[in-house]
């Protein structure tokens, strides 16, 4: 998933949902890592920086946080922190590389609640390691090798595990 992108935001359908929302809530997005108090955590269509996830929100119709009751809200960002957590988890673990992870709320593309988070890593070339993700090279968002597949799938059960283990706390 990368908004702003053509082709490749959480609507997209790079799995064929071009509704990723109504998709997660009928059990067939396949990018679904877990079902989280605040929405679905899905694991990003694109994996060049490996972990990238986003929080969905799990209420057709909203399209910004401010769509949402106070409570509402705090839960989804609550949610946001708990993935954002478990991507780091995962990430520090997997790459030694691992610097931080950095969350974002954006909403310029697709018109539904999401939130980004991103794994970054020293390894990042020396000219966007320190600046916002959409300024890697245009290619990584379209290139097939860095697209999510079936390579990705012990990462997808780590992230999936640190939501489980997290959310039991």
């Amino acid at each position: 998933m990368g908004v702003g992108r053509p082709g490749t935001g959480p609507g997209a359908g790079a799995h064929g949902h071009e509704d990723r929302v109504g998709s997660a809530l009928r059990g067939e997005n396949p990018t679904v890592l877990s079902h989280l108090p605040g929405g679905f955590a899905v694991i990003g269509d694109v994996q060049f920086l490996p972990g990238y996830s986003v929080l969905l929100t799990d209420r057709p119709g909203v399209d910004r946080l401010s769509d949402l009751p106070p409570a509402d809200r705090t839960q989804f960002l609550a949610s946001m922190d708990l993935l954002g957590e478990a991507v780091e988890t995962v990430c520090a673990a997997r790459d030694g590389a691992f610097r931080r992870v950095n969350l974002e709320i954006l909403g310029n593309t697709d018109a539904f609640l999401h939130a980004h988070v991103w794994p970054r890593y020293d390894w990042e070339p020396a000219d966007v390691v320190t600046k916002p993700v959409w300024l890697h090279p245009r290619a990584n968002w379209s290139d097939s090798a860095l697209r999510l597949s079936s390579e990705h799938d012990e990462l997808r059960a780590d992230l999936t595990a640190a939501l489980d283990s997290l959310s039991s706390r």
